[in-house]
């Protein structure tokens, strides 16, 4: 569904992504784990066009996506939900799903998208009318993956869903992405908690110095203590 191929990605001079490649397939939670500055979000910005690599490619779909304009590359189903939330403070719940609905064309299908949101949000339901700057640090965080998921995505890119979270809302974070994926929602997840990025995902990418130094099966890399200890300080 989605491959990476040797992308370089600069910020200025700065080389950040060195020839990372990895690819997600469909229906798979695939995980990226490294420690701060490792790369992690520039990957997933690489993909939707916010930091375009100076060379190599993205794919999306069998398609090179790889220096199209952020709006072209969500139109095609690829949502991105910020480690920064970026809940617009001054509009209401309903307000902000509205714009995550905005790029839909078949516009019959946002009441049952909405629908199925509240079935793993069912606060944001409740709180329809409440501002977004007005909610709790994990309300935030919910309503920006809530805004994403009613875009109907092929894959979502999230970053960091449970930083900053009480371990009550980590817990229910984490479900509702194994909730989604199970019901069909792929996913590529940037998570600094290595355990719990783990326990939910089908393979790991550990990333370092802005390249991929390891990549297995989940399970292999929870068992496996030397690469957790030389590139994630576990």
């Amino acid at each position: 569904m989605l491959e990476l191929k040797e992308i370089h990605t600069y910020y200025g001079l700065s080389h950040v992504i060195q020839g990372v490649s990895l690819r997600v397939e469909k229906g798979e939670i695939v995980t990226m784990i490294g420690r701060n500055g490792a790369g992690k979000t520039t990957t997933l910005k690489s993909v939707i066009g916010l930091t375009p690599p100076r060379s190599g490619t993205i794919a999306f779909n069998g398609e090179d996506i790889t220096h199209w304009p952020t709006h072209l590359i969500a139109q095609r189903g690829i949502a991105f939900i910020p480690e920064e939330r970026r809940v617009i403070p001054n509009l209401t719940v309903a307000e902000n799903l509205k714009i995550g609905m905005l790029k839909n064309r078949d516009k019959s299908k946002n009441a049952k998208l909405l629908e199925r949101t509240f079935t793993y949000f069912p606060r944001l339901q409740e709180r329809l009318d409440q501002r977004g700057g007005s909610l709790s640090g994990g309300e935030q965080q919910m309503l920006t993956i809530a805004r994403g998921l009613v875009s109907d995505p092929a894959i979502m890119l999230i970053d960091e869903p449970t930083e900053g979270l009480m371990p009550l809302l980590v817990n229910q974070i984490t479900i509702i992405l194994k909730e989604m994926n199970k019901d069909g929602v792929t996913i590529l997840l940037v998570e600094q908690n290595v355990e719990i990025a783990l326990s939910i995902s089908n393979r790991g990418y550990v990333i370092d110095q802005g390249a991929i130094q390891f990549h297995a099966a989940a399970k292999e890399l929870q068992e496996n203590r030397e690469i957790q200890q030389r590139y994630l300080g576990v």
